[in-house]
């Protein structure tokens, strides 16, 4: 039977919450179609204190064996590199998760901030947050760039604000079933089947943007939501109007413009604002 562990850092737990809504199949369905058991969730699992200190302290030691470590939100480092902002189980959360890397066959970052740091990482940082192998852009994050699980893989990405629970599904199964191999992965250690489409592929709001025909308003069905309203969509990358949230829609389906939630610079903080000099576009991808 395959082991999964999840832990949570800094974080507002959306990527649990997404999970949770998973259907066809639901969550335990899907652990049980993978012959897989969870060890332990922040949310799920009754054990908390001395008793989760064992389960960790057991995976640490090998006396449990850990096929899939997955970790949602930053790793929290302040104040002063300690990690004394995030304790949990008696030391500082940073310290579990340097040490449960090491002996998982898999990590995984579920949601944008544990992949690139997310809003927690944003200036000033406060917190000295960033994510397991990225810090925004540039790759080394907590656990260094040339970090490796026992299965030979770098952490695996699944960014979003929070992930799609069929992102997480899709990419936990070709880990699970052995079939995940780094080919698979893009630049930025995501599944490139999930990740290699932008937002604006499959939105029915296209057309609008081919022939620059603006709106202005939130929540008018008919125009481009890019020109004015700084809508990401041309240049994120997911599949929000292919893999529908909730098996109906998405943020430009209903006149809001995609925040760019999956993408390493996320969140800019000019949203609803497209940058221009002029009449000139600063992300011209027409």
């Amino acid at each position: 039977m395959k082991t999964i562990l999840w832990l949570q850092g800094g974080a507002c737990g959306g990527n649990t919450l997404s999970f949770l809504n998973a259907d066809n199949p639901g969550v335990l369905e899907f652990l049980e179609m993978h012959n897989s058991k969870l060890l332990w969730h922040p949310s799920l699992s009754l054990e908390s204190d001395e008793k989760v200190k064992d389960i960790l302290n057991k995976v640490v030691k090998g006396k449990i064996h850990l096929d899939v470590f997955i970790f949602e939100g930053t790793v929290v480092l302040g104040p002063n590199s300690t990690g004394k902002f995030n304790m949990f189980a008696g030391r500082p959360m940073k310290d579990w998760v340097n040490d449960i890397s090491k002996v998982a066959d898999y990590v995984v970052a579920v949601g944008d901030c544990a992949s690139f740091g997310g809003i927690p990482a944003s200036d000033p940082n406060p917190t000295e947050s960033t994510g397991l192998q990225f810090h925004k852009k540039e790759k080394g994050g907590f656990l260094g760039k040339n970090f490796r699980s026992r299965k030979g893989f770098p952490v695996i990405n699944i960014p979003g604000c929070p992930a799609h629970p069929e992102w997480i599904m899709t990419t936990l199964s070709l880990i699970l079933d052995d079939k995940l191999k780094e080919d698979d992965l893009d630049e930025y250690q995501r599944l490139r089947t999930i990740y290699s489409t932008t937002t604006q592929f499959g939105c029915p709001r296209s057309i609008y943007f081919s022939y620059k025909v603006s709106v202005k308003e939130f929540g008018h069905r008919e125009g481009c939501l890019y020109f004015d309203l700084g809508c990401r969509g041309s240049y994120t990358r997911s599949p929000c109007n292919i893999i529908l949230w909730n098996n109906q829609s998405s943020k430009t389906r209903v006149g809001t413009p995609c925040f760019g939630c999956t993408e390493f610079d996320f969140p800019t903080f000019n949203f609803f604002t497209t940058e221009k000099i002029g009449a000139v576009y600063q992300r011209n991808y027409l």
